[in-house]
């Protein structure tokens, strides 16, 4: 059973910059990938980004694209998504997934575990 945390959300001016950060317990996350995804108030759930087990591919949704890189550290058994030049737009609830696969997917059905989210709110 992998448990998973995310952190480092938070309130930051337009333009700003955060990393969120997604922890895992109770598995060896390097053979799992990992999807971010967000929720705004009234929206579905969005596939932000995604990353495969060796790291060796990413996606971004279209919006994020130039802003946001995935990364992940698997020594640390965590992933880390570094947000660039935040709009207004991006304010939702980010939450990390994994699945079981050496690919990923931007599709929530496709990964079994969740974190409970982590709040990111741009706003001046």
């Amino acid at each position: 059973q992998v448990q998973l945390v995310e952190s480092g959300g938070g309130l930051v001016q337009p333009g700003g910059s955060l990393r969120l950060s997604c922890a895992a317990s109770g598995a060896t996350l390097a053979t799992y990938a990992i999807g971010w995804f967000r929720q705004a108030p009234g929206k579905e759930r969005e596939g932000v980004s995604s990353i495969s087990s060796s790291a060796g591919s990413t996606y971004y949704t279209n919006s994020v694209k130039g802003r946001f890189t995935i990364s992940r550290d698997n020594t640390r058994n965590t992933v880390y998504l570094q947000m660039n030049s935040l709009k207004p737009e991006d304010t939702a609830v980010y939450y990390c997934a994994a699945a079981a696969r050496p690919w990923a997917s931007p599709v929530a059905n496709f990964y079994d575990y969740w974190g409970q989210g982590t709040q990111v709110t741009v706003s001046s």
